[in-house]
């Protein structure tokens, strides 16, 4: 008797729902939203892939790059798009590279993408005319905020000195005050500045004292 119970408890159990489930309606400041909940954060690997780059003026390049990106792991039931969704993002991003002989080059992307459409079955979230126009407001927003006066960093760590600037990112400000932002030191583009719940990250970077001075130093500015 007691397995026979224990049996039909189990089939009675309600299976959990995945935490941050694909389809649950979020808000962020106001506006609602579905996907991947904010602050959380994929990991891929890219195959074999093709860049391809053309010279535009002096200073401008048209670039393609073509290639399958797969999940590190694998996804949590339900917690991912549907086969089929596409996706139209516009990247605006800095390339740091490096030669280390006639044929390569050390390559790192980082910046920001942003959501200009997505699709679902066979059609899109929005027209080739509305989707100008998103690209339009978000180019305007980067603007405006590169307009602003920076946050400026100076600090000194393992006898180094250190000087440059933040920049912060449209949309993530709250009251004036901006934990997310781009950071440029001694000339160089460090990567994006993000305030955990104790502590800072840069993606890329490993020392956790020199993020938090940067950090230390972003946050004396607000105050």
């Amino acid at each position: 008797m007691k397995t026979a119970t224990r049996k039909s408890i189990r089939k009675k159990r309600t299976p959990k729902k995945t935490i941050g489930s694909y389809e649950v309606i979020k808000n962020y400041k106001g506006k609602q939203y579905v996907g991947m909940q904010i602050g959380r954060s994929h990991k891929w690997y890219y195959d074999k892939g093709e860049w391809k780059d053309k010279k535009i003026t002096p200073d401008l390049w048209e670039i393609r790059y073509a290639v399958t990106k797969r999940r590190a792991g694998k996804a949590p039931k339900g917690s991912g798009a549907p086969v089929g969704t596409g996706y139209h993002w516009y990247i605006l991003a800095h390339q740091e590279v490096l030669k280390l002989n006639e044929d390569d080059y050390t390559t790192v992307l980082s910046g920001l993408k942003y959501k200009i459409a997505h699709k679902r079955a066979a059609n899109w979230s929005a027209s080739v005319s509305t989707q100008r126009k998103t690209l339009l407001k978000f180019l305007k927003e980067m603007v405006a905020q590169l307009e602003k006066e920076p946050v400026p960093i100076k600090f000194t760590y393992l006898d180094v000195e250190y000087k440059g600037e933040g920049v912060p990112v449209p949309g993530t400000c709250n009251n004036g005050v901006c934990y997310d932002l781009e950071i440029n030191l001694n000339g160089r583009h460090v990567g994006m500045l993000h305030r955990l719940k104790n502590s800072w990250k840069i993606e890329g970077v490993d020392d956790e004292k020199f993020v938090n001075a940067i950090g230390d130093v972003v946050t004396l500015w607000y105050e």
